[in-house]
């Protein structure tokens, strides 16, 4: 198992959780993005996620990084799903182990922010009267 990955497969969070799981861990955190139906309105339909993929595992592992700097003794797994996902698919899992659940729980959260901030992982929502793409990145697939 890769702790930082994108895949098309679906995701089993239990295996990020043993991953991470180690004596030294008082508290395990997982976070599981899910694809929702409703938002802001609007009846999506499904989700299709596109990533560079060799930079994207490189900038999930830079993230566990630093996550093991601010939180010392914490241990990280990360992966995303890419490719058309449906309604209550599973499209991130984040699992972070550490000493104390205050950090594990201030990790998984630094975690999901900074993915969204530095991970070129893209999100095409797909509606029932037309579709976007959406995130904080400066670059859409198609757009060139």
């Amino acid at each position: 198992m890769k702790p930082f990955e994108v895949t098309t497969e679906p995701l089993e969070p239990a295996r990020y959780i043993e991953y991470v799981t180690h004596p030294g861990a008082g508290a395990v955190t997982l976070f599981a993005g899910t694809v929702r139906e409703w938002t802001n309105g609007k009846r999506t339909m499904y989700l299709e996620y596109e990533a560079y993929v060799p930079m994207a595992e490189k900038k999930l592992a830079e993230i566990g990084v630093e996550i093991k700097q601010k939180w010392p003794g914490s241990r990280v797994a990360i992966v995303h799903r890419i490719g058309a996902l449906s309604i209550s698919d599973i499209a991130v899992v984040i699992a972070v182990s550490s000493p104390h659940r205050k950090a594990a729980y201030e990790a998984n959260e630094y975690a999901i922010e900074q993915i969204k901030k530095v991970v070129p992982i893209w999100k095409k929502e797909m509606w029932e009267d037309g579709e976007e793409w959406i995130g904080d990145q400066s670059y859409k697939p198609g757009s060139e």
